[in-house]
């Protein structure tokens, strides 16, 4: 649920920000239901997703999680990612991060055909501010004590803090040797509209 990068990777773009950010609560034919730009985007967040799970790095990073997380390592991973861009935020973005997360939930609301498990999700990230407080230790707790609740299996994500800090810069090492060639793959992708 790294909904950070996926906004990051938008380009900017409002229905790509918006088919980014639902795309993982869009089911089977609904996709037919939203208009071209937001099902780029719906594809988009298809395409990241499958060149991350193919990465060696984030392969690595799940290797390392998966004693501690099982089947939750990859969604562990994520999180783990956005903290680390959120924290390196200056380094891809000149849009100050409390702005850049401002504008997004504004493009979210605004939008009216979400799906459902957005619009019950949004009020808490907008109201708590997830996307700005993944920088910081407190929010990525928040993040992952709600997940955990959420978890449909035991997942041990309340704990996502602790390993983390147990390894933080080999987790850091590894986002910054992946997430530059995921930032080149997806400028590629949208510089040939997909």
């Amino acid at each position: 649920m790294n909904f950070l990068a996926h906004a990051f990777l938008s380009g900017g773009k409002k229905d790509l920000i918006i088919g980014n950010f639902i795309a993982d609560f869009v089911k089977g034919k609904t996709i037919e239901t939203y208009r071209e730009g937001i099902r780029q985007g719906i594809y988009l967040h298809r395409k990241i997703d499958a060149y991350t799970d193919s990465h060696p790095v984030v392969f690595q990073t799940k290797t390392r999680l998966k004693p501690h997380f099982g089947r939750y390592a990859p969604v562990v991973a994520d999180l783990y990612y956005d903290h680390y861009l959120a924290n390196l935020w200056t380094d891809y973005s000149e849009v100050p991060l409390a702005d850049f997360s401002k504008e997004i939930y504004k493009t979210i609301k605004e939008e009216i055909t979400i799906p459902e498990g957005i619009t019950k999700l949004l009020p808490y990230m907008e109201k708590d501010d997830w996307l700005f407080h993944y920088q910081s230790f407190w929010g990525m707790e928040q993040a992952f004590n709600g997940m955990s609740r959420r978890a449909s299996f035991a997942s041990n994500m309340e704990n996502g803090v602790v390993i983390m800090k147990l390894d933080y810069e080999a987790y850091q090492q590894d986002f910054k040797l992946f997430f530059p060639d995921l930032d080149r793959y997806v400028q590629r992708l949208l510089k040939n509209e997909l």
